[in-house]
């Protein structure tokens, strides 16, 4: 994929997510690789509304975290984990949402790192799974702002349990990904029905 392929999918797929409340304001970051030896990721630039990205708010970035062009803008505060599941995960392309679902489970969840999600016929929708009594470990960091740091620990997770689909961070959202950016869209789409389910099924279960 080319950067101006990318960054039209990009800008699409900001306004899409906005559209479904996984990326509202400036929450949410996106991005794709565009080569893997030297690592290149297209990324979102930081701080901007997904509802109105547009194509120079799509930046190039280095295995540091660093742009590879002259840009006004910054990459997203989060480019080190991007850098870190396309690494760990040989992911291609890394979305990371900021739902209401996401937010409110990984704190509910929290005190137990993370919660188990099985029995949904939707969870066939996740690379590899065949069946609907799959059980997906959906873990939890603790959010921080020491990005470096966050970003050993996503690394240490993601190599310590190599099945992953995604994670969520505390009070911050999902991370997920793909082979491609196609297969990381459908991973969103499919966590984010999944993590809804739970969550509503939760509330019923304690009302």
């Amino acid at each position: 994929m080319t950067k101006a392929q990318a960054t039209e999918r990009l800008v699409e797929i900001g306004r899409d997510f906005h559209r479904r409340g996984w990326a509202l304001g400036t929450s949410g970051n996106f991005s794709v690789v565009l080569e893997r030896d030297p690592l290149t990721l297209a990324i979102t630039e930081s701080s901007v509304d997904k509802s109105r990205m547009t194509a120079d708010q799509i930046l190039l970035i280095g295995i540091d975290g660093k742009l590879l062009e002259q840009a006004t803008g910054r990459p997203s505060a989060e480019t080190l984990l991007h850098v870190a599941v396309a690494q760990t995960m040989r992911a291609g392309a890394v979305l990371h949402t900021h739902s209401v679902w996401s937010t409110v489970l990984s704190d509910y969840h929290s005190g137990r790192a993370g919660f188990f999600i099985e029995n949904y016929e939707m969870l066939k929708g996740l690379s590899g799974v065949r069946t609907h009594e799959h059980r997906e470990w959906m873990p939890i960091l603790e959010n921080s702002q020491d990005l470096a740091l966050l970003s050993q620990q996503a690394t240490t997770l993601m190599k310590e349990c190599s099945e992953l689909h995604g994670f969520l961070i505390r009070r911050h959202g999902l991370y997920t990904w793909g082979a491609d950016l196609d297969e990381a869209i459908r991973h969103v789409e499919i966590l984010e029905f999944l993590l809804e389910s739970v969550g509503r099924r939760q509330m019923m279960e304690l009302s």
